[in-house]
């Protein structure tokens, strides 16, 4: 099925597999994979929630993979990675529950991918922490790569096939952009707009999180 996005850009809808990492996110769950729908198949992760994301999501016209406990931000993707891509796609694009993202941009990520681009990232107009800054510092100077902890990325299906696995260190999500980036594979950007969050961050507050970021970037250093 091809779909007119009004881009300038045919969509494959089947080719596109759009990953959701959800964790207690019944608020906001419905109306985004509403909104994901006419782009792709949104595949959400329910990481343990207690509440229903997981019927919300289903009855939304989701696919879901359900943890049984919370196993963290990067196992969601790990787990919503190895299912998108041992269906039929070939793209897979990383997507937040919490409805801070706009999905009207997903044409602009495609058509990068299709412009030569193995991985293509969100640039955010703001950022929520030190730790963050100082991540960006590090993947600017080496990489040029702006906005490493960007919830919006998407990945073909070679990139990953390359290197195995979304993650293997708890990287808060850059594992396996940096991987292409460290072998030379094009990166694009792209700049998003983030609304407000109705919910806690997906990283921890304070403390937590930065600690989280500053360990996945020195993990990453190797």
């Amino acid at each position: 099925m091809r779909l007119w996005t009004g881009w300038g850009v045919w969509l494959e809808r089947l080719n596109l597999a759009i990953i959701v990492p959800a964790y207690n996110e019944e608020k906001t769950i419905s109306k985004v994979v509403e909104k994901l729908i006419p782009y792709g198949k949104p595949i959400v992760i329910d990481d343990g929630s207690s509440d229903s994301t997981s019927i919300r999501a289903l009855k939304a016209g989701a696919l879901v993979v359900t943890h049984s406990k919370n196993l963290g931000y990067d196992e969601a993707l790990n787990s919503g990675f190895r299912k998108a891509f041992s269906m039929s796609y070939s793209v897979a694009l990383t997507f937040d529950a919490d409805g801070q993202h706009d999905e009207s941009l997903i044409p602009i990520f495609l058509q990068k991918l299709n412009n030569g681009n193995d991985v293509v990232v969100g640039i955010r107009n703001k950022k929520q922490r030190f730790a963050e800054y100082v991540f960006a510092w590090y993947t600017n100077v080496r990489f040029n790569i702006k906005d490493p902890l960007c919830g919006m990325k998407a990945y073909k299906k070679n990139i990953y096939e390359l290197l195995g696995h979304f993650d293997s260190y708890g990287s808060a999500g850059t594992e396996l952009m940096l991987f292409a980036a460290k072998n030379k594979f094009p990166i694009g950007e792209v700049a998003i707009n983030i609304g407000e969050r109705e919910d806690a961050p997906r990283f921890g507050t304070n403390f937590t999180g930065d600690y989280k970021i500053i360990r996945a970037m020195l993990l990453s250093l190797c």
